[in-house]
């Protein structure tokens, strides 16, 4: 009996130790994963980094305009002046859409990336309220008074508006609200717009009336004002005071 438990002792010593052995390597293994992962990760990140950053795997190879429809994406292209060839994450997307919107004709201009080759930009023109002869030949105006574009001719539906050169941007603004607070029909009589100052704004009807509207403050007051008032026969109409307008 006794040589029976050595010889057990024996053949089961080289089995524990061997699982003595596999239990110590997996306990490292356990203790080292943290490690190892983090390495995985750090080394996952400055590859990444340098892919996208510094290779020539995501580089800029075109540009992709839309909201443009007077404006030829040629160039848009050309004033956005974007960094073919470098990486798509170094390009300065800021310059990029100051130097689109220094465009009179762009009202705001925003500027994205599109992974993994293209810069997109999406425009928003200005839209003209106005055209404005003032010796060099036909601008549009828009809303804000700002000047972009040329005409040959007067395009239909937008009014003439006059004014020297020397007539500042925010007295073209105060036209143009005037210009927007008009009627259609009453919009459509006006022959054209004289603008001397920010409060010397004078209507010129193609009927031959002259309506002085002075500011563009309470236009859409004036506006009704002056509907009525083109109802009767007179020569000139002032709604500079449209509390108190008077006619002859």
């Amino acid at each position: 009996m006794t040589t029976t438990e050595d010889e057990t002792v024996l053949i089961s010593a080289p089995d524990f130790a061997r699982r003595r052995v596999r239990a110590r390597f997996r306990g490292r293994v356990r203790r080292l994963r943290p490690l190892w992962i983090a390495v995985l990760v750090v080394f996952a990140v400055v590859v990444g980094i340098w892919v996208v950053y510094f290779s020539s795997f995501v580089t800029v190879t075109g540009v992709e305009v839309t909201g443009n429809t007077t404006i030829s994406q040629a160039r848009i292209t050309a004033v956005a002046q974007a960094p073919i060839g470098q990486p798509l994450a170094r390009a300065d997307l800021a310059a990029i859409q100051a130097r689109v919107e220094s465009l009179s004709a762009v009202e705001s201009a925003g500027v994205s990336r599109s992974w993994p080759h293209t810069i997109h930009i999406t425009i928003v023109e200005r839209t003209p309220v106005a055209v404005v002869s003032r010796g060099a030949g036909l601008q549009a105006v828009d809303a804000s008074g700002v000047l972009f574009g040329h005409y040959v001719t007067r395009p239909a539906g937008l009014p003439l508006v006059r004014t020297a050169p020397d007539v500042k941007a925010d007295a073209l603004a105060e036209a143009a609200k005037v210009v927007g607070s008009l009627r259609a029909d009453i919009a459509a009589r006006v022959a054209y717009i004289d603008v001397a100052s920010i409060d010397a704004i004078t209507l010129r009807m193609k009927s031959g009336v002259t309506v002085l509207w002075g500011s563009a403050d309470s236009s859409v007051q004036k506006a009704e004002v002056l509907a009525v008032l083109l109802k009767r026969s007179v020569h000139a109409i002032d709604v500079s005071v449209p509390g108190r307008p008077t006619t002859r």
